[in-house]
């Protein structure tokens, strides 16, 4: 694969970020699964639901924060994977794929318990098929997460793995989502968190403080009112520090492809690893420019592609 190369006419982090949300094209069709898990909750799995290869590969994605598999990259992933006659899934963090979820709780940055039964889930319904997870987002930082924990035991679950713009160092990206024209995003969040949380504290009274989750108007102040709570932290900071994929990395023995761009909104250059923080199985790939999951490439108006044929050439590399 080429190296990324940003469109000329499509200028800075931040319209490389949100011009290619114009740009989904259509949603792949799927078959949606839904299964209960450990704890009594449920997820739902939206399969692609195209023609495969008996022994084709299985790509699994975790989406991002309040992603689906109607996020633009899930729909450009998964149309990818059906092309190439391989099976795709979709895993849906708690709450996400329309439906509210039982529990008070929901989801988080680094939930690798999650991912780990998710995981072993899978392996076992794709049998002997090669599995492969990639990971958007705060997917991407949960899964690095749960690959710097286990080392070598990765390689009884997945063959090989991919995380994309993950936060890495949930403070210094939390607190940079709170400054200048980050906010549009923040408020972006806030505008289906909110709701949910609300929601949360409706069904589960006394557990929350719906005033402060009313309130909110950073994820700084949504994670300290209802994310750390809600899943056994003791404040916003205690939540990113022992939820930051970053100190991770060293353990990692999977081959992973580890792709952010330097011009990320999301993602400050200080949260970046250096080679140190990088474990044997880690490739990390730092264009200058591709916003965060953006990666738009071509001549106006420009397509999606180069993202997910990146993402499969790494996958094809471990088959």
């Amino acid at each position: 694969m080429n190296a990324y190369r940003a469109p000329w006419w499509l200028p800075g982090g931040h319209a490389e970020t949100l011009y290619p949300l114009t740009r989904k094209g259509v949603t792949p069709p799927y078959r949606r699964q839904r299964i209960d898990t450990p704890d009594g909750d449920f997820v739902d799995i939206d399969w692609l639901d195209t023609p495969s290869d008996d022994d084709a590969p299985l790509v699994l994605l975790f989406h991002g924060l309040e992603g689906s598999s109607r996020s633009h990259y899930a729909r450009s992933l998964m149309r990818a994977v059906a092309a190439r006659r391989w099976k795709g899934a979709v895993f849906h963090f708690r709450g996400c794929s329309g439906s509210p979820n039982r529990l008070s709780r929901a989801y988080h940055s680094g939930d690798s318990h999650e991912i780990d039964w998710a995981l072993a889930w899978m392996r076992l319904n794709a049998c002997d098929a090669p599995l492969f997870a990639v990971g958007v987002s705060l997917g991407g930082n949960a899964l690095l997460k749960w690959l710097g924990e286990q080392e070598t035991a990765a390689q009884q679950h997945l063959d090989a793995a991919a995380a994309v713009c993950p936060p890495l160092d949930l403070t210094l990206s939390g607190l940079n989502l709170g400054q200048g024209l980050n906010r549009i995003y923040t408020r972006h969040f806030l505008q289906t968190l909110i709701p949910k949380a609300l929601e949360k504290a409706e069904r589960f009274p006394g557990h929350f403080d719906r005033d402060r989750i009313r309130r909110a108007a950073s994820l700084q102040d949504f994670d300290d009112a209802y994310t750390a709570p809600a899943h056994g932290f003791a404040d916003v900071f205690d939540y990113w520090r022992r939820a930051s994929a970053k100190p991770a990395l060293g353990g990692i023995r999977l081959p992973t492809l580890l792709l952010n761009a330097a011009n990320d909104p999301f993602v400050p250059l200080d949260a970046l690893p250096t080679a140190r923080d990088l474990g044997p199985g880690v490739g990390f790939e730092c264009p200058p420019r591709g916003g965060h999951v953006g990666f738009l490439h071509g001549n106006w108006p420009g397509s999606l592609e180069w993202l997910p044929q990146r993402l499969l050439a790494h996958f094809d590399r471990q088959r």
